[in-house]
C-alpha cells in the first residue's frame, strides 16, 4: 500500500454512535485517508473505521476542490465563462467546453456546421482517450504496478501535442464556441492524427498483454467492488461504472448529439460489475474512440467551422445614456446574446459518466440558474457501500475506479523521472559555479588589498596584469590569518568546506560524455560527504577567535544545512517510491 495518514490511533469507540456493520471486537481503529494521501490527490478525505484489516465504515468528506463555478457562471455571459469551465475537470477539458456551449445552442436553436460538428467529435474522443489514460496509470500505480504509469504518459503527450497544434494550449484549450469551434484544423493536422491512431492501437495491445492477463492484477481486481444492475440504477451511476454492471447506456447512442450516429462503433459493456469489468470497459472505450476518430478524419466535410450568423446577437439596442453600460463599463461588453426565458437540461457522455448542466434563462445575458451535474460526485455516493466488509488494501482498487473524475494533477510524478536525466547536466554546471565563486572571492580579496595601496594601479599593457600582481602580493605578503585566532582551525576550515563538496563527485560513476553510468550507487553517500561542508564553516568561525566571525560561521552552516535537509528528504522519497 501507499503511505497513510493516521489521524486517530487505537481507542474505544463511542458507544452511542451507530455502526452499520457489527464489530467483531470492541477496540476499533479510525484511519484518516487524505486529502494528502498519494491516491487522494488533495481533493478527497476518507474517514475509515477498521476492525483489523476489515473496513467497518467509511465516510467520504468532500469540498477540498470547491471553486464556486456555478455562481461564477451566473455572473458571466457564456462567452466570458468559457475560459473557466476547463477547470471543472482538467483531465477531460473538451467535454466541459462542449456542455457549456451545447446548453445555449439548444436554448437558442443554433445550428452547428457539419465540419464543426466533426471537429468537435474528434476533439471529444481525443480528450476521452487522454482521460482514460490518466485513469489507467494512477490506478495501476495505486495497486502496485508502476510500469504502466510511465507508459500512459508516452501516449498522453502525443494527444496533448495534437491539442496544442489545433488549439494553441495543451490543457486549458478554450476551443469550443457557440455555433462551432474557435479555429479550423491546421494544415497537416489530420495526417498526424491518423498516424497517432495507428500508433495508439499498438499501445493498447501492449497494455492488454502487460495487464489484462497478469495474475497479480487479476487477484487485486477480480470480484472486488461488485455493483449489481439494480444497485447501479438506484444509486444513479453513469459512465463506465454503469456499463460495467450490464447496462448498455451511452448518451452518444441515446441522445445522438453532434454527429455520433453517422459513425460505426459499439457501446462497451460488461456483466460482472466488479473492478475488472470497469477496467475492461475503459480499455474497450479507448479502442472505440480510435475507430470514431478515424472515421471522422476520413469523412470530414468542407465548409465553415463556425456559424457566423449567430454573431448578430440579439440584445438591447441603443441603451440610454444613464444605463449601467455607459456609467460603469469603460468598453463594450464581450459579444453575447440574451438567454430566452425557459429552462432545459443538457448532457454529454463524459469519460467518467454523464456530465450535465441545468440552465434557466431569464431574458438576460447572464443565466438565472446554472447547475452542474458532475459524474464523479454522483458516482462517489456508492463508495461507503462498496468498501464495507472489504479489506483496507481494496479501498484503493475501488476508489480509483469510483472517483477518477475528480480534477487532479499528476505532473509531479513526471518530475521524478526527469531528475535523473538532468543530473549529468547540472553536475558540470555546479562545478563551474563553484569555480566562479572561488574567483569572485579572490577578486574581492584583491580589491580589498588594492584599496590600501598608494600610487598607480596599472601593471602591464592597459593594466591587464594588475589583478595578477595584486593577487601575488596578497598571497605572499599579506597575512590573512587572525592574530589571536587558532591558525590551524582557521586554515583547515575552508579547505574542508570546499574539498568535501568536490570529493563528493568522485563517488558518482560517470561514463563517456559525462553521462551517469549507474544511478544505484552513491546517492546517499554523496549527500553524506557533501554534508561535511558545514563542519568546515564552523571550524573557520570558531578558529577566528572573534564572536562576529563565529556568528557568521554559524549562520553559513545553518543555511547550508537548511538546503541539505529538503534535498535529502526528496532523494529519500524518490528512492522509497522506486523501491516500492
Amino acid at each position: 500500500m501507499n503511505f497513510f495518514s493516521f489521524s486517530a490511533i487505537h481507542g474505544r469507540m463511542n458507544q452511542g454512535k451507530p455502526m452499520n456493520v457489527p464489530a467483531t471486537r470492541e477496540d476499533l481503529m479510525i484511519v484518516n485517508m487524505g486529502p494528502h494521501h498519494p491516491s487522494m490527490h488533495g481533493v478527497l478525505r476518507l474517514i475509515v473505521t477498521l476492525d483489523g484489516e476489515d473496513v467497518i465504515d467509511c465516510e467520504p468528506i468532500l469540498g477540498y476542490l470547491h471553486r464556486g463555478m456555478e455562481k461564477i457562471a451566473e455572473n458571466r455571459t457564456i462567452i466570458q465563462y468559457l475560459p473557466y469551465v476547463t477547470r471543472w475537470d482538467y483531465l477531460a477539458t473538451m467535454f466541459t467546453e462542449a456542455i457549456t456551449v451545447n446548453a445555449p445552442e439548444q436554448l437558442g436553436n443554433i445550428q452547428v456546421p457539419k465540419r464543426a460538428s466533426y471537429i468537435r467529435v474528434i476533439m471529444l474522443e481525443l480528450s476521452r482517450i487522454a482521460s482514460h489514460l490518466l485513469w489507467l496509470g494512477p490506478f495501476m500505480a495505486d495497486i502496485g504496478a508502476q510500469t504502466p504509469f510511465f507508459y500512459i504518459f508516452r501516449e498522453r503527450e502525443l494527444v496533448y501535442d495534437l491539442f496544442e497544434a489545433a488549439t494553441g494550449m495543451r490543457m486549458m484549450h478554450n476551443y469550443f464556441r457557440i455555433g462551432g469551434v474557435a479555429a479550423d484544423l491546421p494544415y497537416g493536422w489530420i495526417d498526424k492524427c491518423l498516424d497517432f491512431c495507428d500508433y495508439f492501437l499498438t499501445g493498447v495491445s501492449e497494455y492488454q498483454k502487460l495487464i489484462t492477463r497478469n495474475p497479480i492484477f487479476l487477484e487485486r481486481v477480480e470480484g472486488v467492488g461488485i455493483i449489481g444492475v439494480e444497485e447501479a440504477i438506484n444509486w444513479g451511476l453513469s459512465g463506465p461504472m454503469l456499463r460495467a454492471s450490464g447496462i448498455q447506456w451511452d448518451l452518444r447512442k441515446v441522445d445522438r448529439y453532434e454527429c455520433y450516429d453517422e459513425f460505426d462503433w459499439e457501446v462497451q459493456w460488461q456483466k460482472e460489475g466488479d473492478s475488472l469489468s470497469r477496467y475492461l470497459v475503459r480499455i474497450g472505450e479507448m479502442v472505440e474512440s480510435i475507430k470514431i476518430i478515424q472515421q471522422a478524419l476520413e469523412g470530414i466535410p468542407g465548409g465553415p467551422y463556425e456559424n457566423l450568423e449567430i454573431r448578430c446577437f440579439d440584445r438591447v439596442r441603443n441603451p440610454e445614456l444613464n444605463d449601467f453600460d455607459y456609467r460603469f463599463i469603460s468598453k463594450k461588453p464581450s459579444p453575447t446574446f440574451e438567454l430566452s426565458k425557459q429552462e432545459l437540461y443538457v448532457r454529454v457522455e463524459a469519460p467518467k459518466g454523464e456530465l450535465g448542466v441545468f440552465l434557466i434563462g431569464d431574458q438576460n445575458v447572464f443565466p438565472w440558474r446554472w447547475k452542474i451535474r458532475p459524474p464523479g460526485f454522483i458516482n462517489l455516493q456508492i463508495l461507503p457501500q462498496l468498501v464495507k466488509r472489504m479489506k483496507l488494501a481494496d479501498i484503493m482498487t475501488i476508489l480509483v475506479q469510483d472517483i477518477n473524475s475528480f480534477s487532479r494533477l499528476e505532473y509531479l510524478k513526471e518530475v521524478y523521472g526527469m531528475i535523473w536525466v538532468l543530473v549529468p547536466i547540472f553536475t558540470p554546471v555546479l562545478g563551474i559555479t563553484i569555480g566562479v565563486l572561488a574567483i569572485v572571492w579572490l577578486e574581492r580579496e584583491i580589491s580589498a588589498g588594492i584599496q590600501q595601496r598608494i600610487g598607480p594601479e596599472y601593471a602591464g599593457p592597459l593594466g591587464i596584469l594588475q589583478a595578477l600582481a595584486d593577487g601575488t602580493k596578497l598571497l605572499f605578503k599579506e597575512n590573512l590569518l587572525p592574530s589571536r585566532g587558532d591558525t590551524r582551525l582557521f586554515s583547515i576550515g575552508p579547505s574542508i568546506a570546499v574539498i568535501s563538496i568536490l570529493l563528493s563527485y568522485l563517488i558518482i560513476p560517470f561514463g563517456s560524455n559525462l553521462v551517469l553510468s549507474d544511478l544505484n550507487i552513491g546517492v546517499f553517500l554523496w549527500i553524506a560527504i557533501s554534508s561535511i561542508a558545514p563542519i568546515g564553516l564552523l571550524m573557520s568561525g570558531y578558529g577566528s577567535n572573534n564572536k562576529y566571525s563565529f556568528l557568521g560561521g554559524l549562520r553559513a552552516a545553518a543555511q547550508s544545512i537548511s538546503y541539505e535537509i529538503p534535498l535529502t528528504l526528496c532523494v529519500l522519497s524518490i528512492s522509497l517510491r522506486a523501491i516500492r
